[in-house]
């Protein structure tokens, strides 16, 4: 994996975060759906934790070298 690859999956997994807590949020406010925006709140947050680690993974990468170009 590199550095690119793991800041992509980063970003990706935080976009999955904020759409899954979006939808937490407005689960809470019905009253009728509230019972299930705990399940929605749990699950943004494994994705959260999940751009967390790639954002670490990362960093921890050497910065992807730019290929050379010929000419």
């Amino acid at each position: 994996m590199t550095r690119d690859q793991a800041l992509q999956q980063a970003r990706y997994a935080a976009l999955r975060a904020h759409d899954l807590a979006t939808e937490a949020e407005r689960l809470a406010r019905h009253e009728d759906f509230r019972p299930k925006a705990p399940a929605f709140a749990a699950a943004g947050t494994v994705w959260a934790n999940t751009a967390q680690a790639y954002a670490a993974i990362g960093a921890a990468l050497p910065e992807t070298a730019e290929e050379p170009t010929h000419g």
